[in-house]
């Protein structure tokens, strides 16, 4: 392809559209759009854009739905000169204040269905784009974006805070583009598939590789990360229909889809390439894959960062020499896209030999101007030297013999060494036959204090008994390696872009109600048999955090129960009371009991809950206690009322006094726990 460099995003699409006015651009459910029609109607908006203002140096947050109209906001954004801002209409509102709030847009693009929650978090205009007239304008606006403008910014994932808005340049998405065309064979007969999240930055990577290149882009209407109704043959049918040629994913959504075909026999269609991203798509998935689909589709193995313009790195089959050893613990990303520099460097920023773990640095065209209105993170991750900027990712890596770059993990601070050994305990629990899943991660076991623990995911049909684990792991690995606790889960935590999800991994129980492992002076028959010491607190361990605190529920609710008659009797007699008011004070006497329970499980399960937040440990145990309290007081306060007399001052104003006011207190509590700003943490 000829030089790229001075033009911008925009331009090149506009450039498909003068060569091929009449080809499909774009495809959503029955909606076709020709390149001119596409290309017109994002001018339509542009000018009415320009109108309100939006120009070259602003932002434009484009929260659309999945409808022809999310690339028209898109693309007459960039014809302003401006950078838009990809914001889910759909997501959290604690994500879109913060990113809103942040960004500051000039306009916020979206349609009437998001109109309400939008203008509630923004104070700027608020532009719906299927409620507003727009001028029969074409062409190309005054004052246009260079290749050193900013395009748009990325909001990364969050993982360890809020997310973080990385600006990205015009330059460094057609580095990445001329990289996508060269790897994978672009061409104006593909045919891509749009699944991706607006926010997620394989969304923009899908149009420009389409648009860019002549070739259509199939907008799905379901979102097969984020909507759990949408199932893999609804995915599976797509691929089909619209003949799709290229598709990218993240590893969760392949995975689902795969075991979809296999027991069907089913294959992919016209797909040819397929590439996978957004965490480790190990070895042996690839080569199952690639045997079962067979050598008409290529699968690539994609690794990159938002901050970098979404793709560094790749790998495909084609580059291994000989047979890997041990498939399933490698996880390879091979060698950086043409242009691109990847160096791996220790905690002290110096380069670390081959076979030694570090940190994985991009170098090159397609890193991004840094963190908005983040400089101490921009000067923290953002280096400049003669090569020109790069970027530390926080991710690990180590370059193997073969000359290919294996991913190894999120250092999370930890240094390089300390990060590979974690990922060396995930993959050999993902070696287990019982296995399908698996993660380790460090997490705040209690108050102040952290620890390593495993998650798994069992196969199907497969028992993955936590201690039998364990002990797999302590034959293989020396003691200071070893989790605090294995946690069997039904599935992983995933974030909205289908990443692990860190921050919902639930705390493993208690030490003491941890199934014995390895050496700690009970056999595992024992506890299995129910003959050791502790096997009610050992069974209580192994369920589930959301059965625990059902199981404390129920067992405080029966308490309050029986109890009530007891401590207050008659309060609850409604033998004098007729129908139907006898049966709505029944049911309040229900509640009152579950609220007693639910306050009993928060104060014996609640406090690690609190403890995650990062409050001071006072602050945390007062809001506790205060919790429980709100939960639970109304049972009492509720019986001594009714078995008081109206007249009796004293009991009365010891009621308001003793319950209303500490209730008051205890709120109080609650306020301070939640306006208390703890120090977030640094990195991604």
């Amino acid at each position: 392809m000829h030089d790229i460099e001075d033009r911008t995003v925009h331009q090149l699409f506009e450039e498909q559209a003068r060569r091929a006015p009449d080809a499909t651009a774009l495809v959503c459910g029955e909606q076709r759009l020709s390149y001119r029609e596409l290309d017109e109607r994002a001018d339509r908006l542009a000018h009415h854009l320009r109108e309100l203002g939006l120009r070259g140096g602003e932002l434009a947050a484009v929260a659309v739905g999945r409808t022809p109209d999310l690339l028209t906001a898109v693309l007459a954004v960039l014809k302003t000169g401006a950078a838009y801002v990809p914001l889910e209409p759909t997501g959290p509102d604690r994500i879109i204040r913060h990113v809103l709030a942040e960004a500051d847009p000039l306009v916020v693009i979206t349609q009437e269905a998001y109109r309400v929650r939008l203008t509630d978090a923004a104070e700027r205009t608020v532009l719906c784009l299927d409620d507003v007239p727009l001028p029969d304008l074409t062409g190309p606006l005054p004052d246009r974006a260079g290749p050193a403008d900013l395009a748009c910014v990325f909001y990364t994932s969050g993982s360890t805070g809020l997310p973080k808005g990385a600006l990205i340049e015009h330059r460094n998405l057609l580095h990445s583009y001329r990289g996508w065309r060269q790897v994978y064979g672009l061409t104006a007969e593909d045919r891509f598939l749009q699944t991706a999240t607006l926010e997620f930055d394989v969304f923009t990577a899908d149009w420009i590789r389409a648009l860019c290149s002549g070739g259509v882009l199939v907008l799905a209407q379901r979102n097969f990360t984020l909507d759990r109704t949408a199932s893999p043959a609804e995915l599976h049918e797509l691929l089909l229909r619209e003949r799709i040629t290229v598709m990218e994913t993240n590893a969760h959504t392949l995975r689902r889809l795969f075991a979809h075909l296999q027991p069907l026999g089913l294959e992919l269609g016209s797909v040819r390439l397929l590439s996978v991203g957004a965490e480790k798509w190990y070895l042996d998935e690839q080569l199952r894959l690639q045997s079962y689909l067979g050598p008409a589709v290529r699968h690539v193995n994609v690794y990159g960062v938002a901050e970098a313009a979404v793709d560094s790195a790749w790998f495909d089959t084609t580059a291994l020499t000989g047979e890997p050893d041990h498939p399933e613990r490698l996880s390879l990303i091979g060698r950086p896209f043409p242009g691109t520099d990847i160096r791996l460097l220790d905690r002290a920023g110096r380069p670390v030999p081959p076979g030694t773990p570090g940190e994985i640095c991009i170098a090159g065209p397609g890193v991004g101007r840094g963190y908005l209105k983040r400089p101490e993170l921009t000067a923290e991750h953002f280096l400049d030297g003669e090569g020109g900027r790069a970027y530390r990712t926080g991710d690990i890596g180590v370059l193997r013999p073969d000359g290919l770059l294996e991913f190894l993990g999120r250092a999370a601070g930890r240094d390089p060494a300390a990060a590979a050994s974690l990922a060396a305990v995930e993959v050999l629990l993902r070696g287990h036959p019982e296995v399908r899943e698996s993660a380790v991660a460090e997490v705040e076991t209690g108050p102040r204090r952290t620890g390593v623990v495993a998650y798994v995911v069992a196969a199907d049909g497969a028992p993955a008994e936590p201690w039998a684990l364990r002990a797999y792991l302590a034959e293989r690995l020396p003691e200071r390696l070893l989790p605090e606790a294995v946690v069997p889960l039904p599935a992983l935590p995933r974030t909205r872009a289908g990443k692990l999800d860190t921050r919902s991994l639930p705390l493993p129980a208690p030490r003491d109600h941890a199934a014995p492992g390895p050496g700690s002076g009970g056999s595992a028959k024992a506890v299995r048999s129910g003959k050791g010491g502790g096997f009610l607190a050992t069974e209580f361990g192994r369920l589930t955090p959301a059965t625990r605190w059902a199981a404390v529920t129920a067992a405080g609710a029966l308490a309050a129960a029986v109890l009530t008659d007891g401590l207050w009797p008659g309060s609850t007699d409604l033998s004098r009371v007729p129908s139907p008011w006898a049966a709505l004070f029944q049911l309040l006497y229900l509640f009152e009991w579950l609220g007693f329970g639910l306050g009993l499980a928060f104060l014996l399960l609640g406090g690690p809950l609190l403890a995650r937040n990062g409050r001071p440990l006072g602050l945390t145990l007062l809001s506790r206690l205060a919790v429980g309290w709100l939960l639970a007081a109304w049972w009492p306060q509720d019986n001594w009322y009714r078995v008081s007399r109206a007249t009796d001052w004293p009991r009365q104003a010891a009621l308001v006094y003793g319950f209303n006011v500490s209730l008051l207190l205890a709120a109080l509590v609650l306020v301070g726990f939640l306006a208390w700003q703890p120090e977030r943490p640094k990195g991604r």
